[in-house]
């Protein structure tokens, strides 16, 4: 096998449940978040990403965790056991865009559904439709291609033409839609970064239109990281993280629209559109709040330190942590 194939980049908290680091975890994660191995960079430019063409940041990292390399045999050997310690509950492999990357994935997946029966995410950059048919038939289950910006504007100044980068808005959007056909609905996510200049309203609008389409949408908080070209930049205000994770949840989960929430002319939630007595109900519930993502998927500290302040939890909110929330909240009409 080509040494891209076997080799696999492993997030920490992935290694200390397959037994290859000896370390405490506050969160286990219950997903194995894999990524493919290349010696260089990623090809792409996306200006908040370690990995970058163009960033000095560690290899070893994507967000703030760091991913140490494993043969890929030890990985499935690993995986094996902890699925059957009832563990790890899903695959998913976070894939770097490089030439032979999806030749790479071909032979990851095989490698992997060879060995253990587990449900297999993919989270990657476009590929073309005849390759997702490939990589269903081979085993996987659900595909992510992230849009991570929430609009076309800060898409192209992030990830896309304005800094030399391969990805399109509208190509991806073609894709997606694509991959809904392929894997059909339910299947298919893509995920939002906030903080990297949208307003509330630009990211309500943009979760409406993909759950109208069947998307899933995911939320994940801007991460400065050392040596990409954002490392200056702040992260988004947990207050209006938190609101954008309530307005996800209204729509994706109790199907509420975005025409009837309002929003000033700067674009900042005035309203929800629901009564007090709901919001609260919601709010108690914790659930807005935990990591949006694939079945099984809680991500452990991804955007955060174990410290805090918890952008995303990992784990059931206890009443400690929804007061927490709703001190953060400073709720609208109180």
């Amino acid at each position: 096998m080509p040494e891209t194939t076997n080799k696999l980049r492993v997030s920490l908290g992935t290694a200390i449940v397959l037994g290859f680091i000896r370390s405490r975890l506050d969160a286990a994660p219950t997903t194995a978040y894999l990524m493919t191995y290349v010696p260089s960079r990623c090809s792409a430019n996306c200006v908040f990403c370690p990995q970058a063409r163009e960033s000095t940041a560690d290899l070893d990292r994507l967000s703030r965790v760091v991913w140490p390399i494993y043969s890929t045999t030890e990985v499935i050997e690993g995986l094996s056991k902890a699925i059957q310690g009832k563990k790890i509950h899903r695959v998913c492999i976070q894939a770097l865009n490089f030439p032979e990357f999806y030749q790479t994935l071909v032979n990851l997946v095989k490698e992997i559904r060879r060995s253990i029966k587990i449900p297999i995410s993919l989270s990657c950059q476009p590929i073309n439709a005849e390759q997702m048919v490939t990589l269903k038939e081979l085993g996987v289950e659900r595909i992510g291609i992230p849009l991570d910006a929430a609009t076309e504007q800060i898409f192209n100044k992030v990830k896309g033409k304005g800094v030399g980068g391969p990805y399109s808005w509208n190509r991806t959007f073609e894709l997606l839609t694509d991959a809904l056909e392929i894997f059909g609905n339910g299947k298919v996510s893509t995920h939002i970064i906030i903080g990297l200049g949208e307003s509330e309203k630009d990211v309500a609008q943009l979760i409406q239109r993909l759950f109208d389409l069947k998307i899933l949408p995911g939320l994940f908080s801007f991460t400065p990281i050392k040596g990409t070209a954002l490392e200056n930049r702040a992260q988004p205000s947990i207050t209006v993280y938190r609101r954008i994770q309530l307005i996800r949840h209204l729509i994706v989960i109790h199907k509420k629209r975005f025409e009837q929430m309002s929003f000033s002319k700067e674009g900042t939630l005035l309203d929800y559109g629901v009564t007090k007595e709901e919001l609260n109900s919601i709010i108690d519930s914790g659930a807005p709040f935990r990591t949006s993502g694939c079945p099984s998927c809680n991500r452990p500290f991804y955007n955060e330190s174990p410290r805090g302040p918890f952008y995303n939890y990992p784990y059931k909110l206890t009443k400690e942590h929804i007061a927490t929330v709703k001190r953060e909240l400073n709720l609208i009409g109180e």
